[in-house]
């Protein structure tokens, strides 16, 4: 899950939660509203903890070049 995913899961399910007033039969949109609401800030942390991971990896790589003197 990328971190534009994660933050349109939090909007839909804040959005769900706080502003929609209708009803389904059977389905309680401010629970569905809170479920998407913890899965977007779950994956936002995992995506963040991911990205710096491969900063993390992307600036310590080694670079050997090897020199061939003519002597």
């Amino acid at each position: 899950m990328q971190i534009g995913t994660s933050i349109f899961l939090l909007a839909l399910g804040a959005i769900l939660k706080f502003a929609v007033t209708d009803a389904i039969d059977g389905v309680d949109l401010t629970t569905v509203g809170l479920i998407l609401m913890i899965v977007g800030a779950l994956g936002l942390v995992i995506s963040m903890f991911m990205t710096s991971q491969l900063r993390d990896r992307a600036t310590e790589r080694t670079v050997v070049r090897e020199r061939h003197d003519q002597v």
